[in-house]
């Protein structure tokens, strides 16, 4: 059977416009796919309308779109997929891999992260109106897989006291669900992200193996940091892209991702400089730690 050919994404939360940060991971992402003719995608993960904003989703898409990084299909939002996601919980409800938890934070960490009312049983909707979030139940395991730019890797699962929420008790679905089944559906092959998303990838295994779906390849980038060594983030007051300057922008992350742009490349535009970077993209010039701006 031949190969899948290479599909990619980019999938932003709309909490805030891109910053620099997301920048280089988008930018990693599209030349990854571009340089193996494969297909490069765009996901809007807003599942959280409480930090979420329509604002942040059209400049989202507008800065992706001044830098010339254009999604080869129609852009997703994970707002339209809700009944993806409960047949999707349905399905691991009823092969005994999800159940409802009314416990807290503190009465887990009371407990050492064990259930004391035995939820991991509960896998049925309880009859009482206690809000309860859904669990993913997770087996213990030492997981290994082989990250295409880190290499081998290896994380210990533990069993309950690990369990991702998949269905918040708010009724907003969790990322650890959502992402799975979005990538399933899509056909991704490969993604790319920061490694600061590298410690989630063992239980998202273990999701698509209860899915019944083989998982995609994964390459962790190093995330970039501002002044003070902090990831450069929404949460920690990242400046919004220029989308004025994309050039300059597209330079300065070609040079974060260990390429060598000539000077007078930053003068251009994005499809220039998007074409240069395909065609001298080496994946093995990516530092193997995070860089500051």
């Amino acid at each position: 059977m031949p190969a899948k050919s290479y599909r990619g994404r980019f999938a932003p939360s709309p909490t805030g416009p891109l910053h620099f940060g997301s920048l280089v991971t988008a930018l990693a992402s599209y030349l990854e796919a571009k340089c193996r003719n494969g297909q490069w995608l765009v996901r809007i993960e807003n599942l959280d309308p409480l930090r979420e904003s329509t604002p942040a989703v059209h400049q989202i898409l507008k800065s992706l779109q001044a830098h010339g990084l254009i999604a080869d299909e129609k852009v997703r939002f994970q707002s339209d997929r809700h009944q993806a996601y409960f047949q999707a919980i349905d399905a691991l409800r009823l092969s005994g891999k999800a159940y409802y938890c009314a416990c807290s934070r503190k009465l887990l960490k009371a407990h050492g992260g064990h259930h004391p009312d035995q939820c991991r049983q509960q896998t049925q909707p309880p009859a009482e109106a206690t809000p309860r979030a859904l669990r993913f139940a997770l087996e213990d395991a030492e997981v290994r897989w082989h990250d295409e730019f880190l290499g081998p890797q290896q994380q210990v699962v533990k069993a309950e006291i690990d369990d991702p929420v998949i269905l918040r008790k708010e009724g907003f679905f969790a990322y650890q669900l959502a992402v799975v089944v979005d990538d399933i559906d899509q056909g991704i092959t490969d993604v790319v992200r920061g490694s600061d998303l590298l410690e989630m990838t063992a239980q998202q295994l273990q999701v698509f193996a209860a899915l019944k779906t083989p998982a995609p390849r994964w390459l962790h980038i190093p995330v970039i940091l501002n002044h003070d060594g902090q990831k450069l983030s929404k949460q920690n007051h990242a400046p919004a892209l220029d989308d004025q300057t994309p050039g300059i922008n597209l330079w300065q992350a070609l040079r974060m991702l260990g390429q060598r742009p000539p000077q007078e490349l930053q003068h251009m535009g994005p499809e220039q400089i998007l074409g240069w970077a395909c065609t001298h993209w080496q994946r093995e010039l990516i530092p193997r730690h995070s860089v500051a701006v």
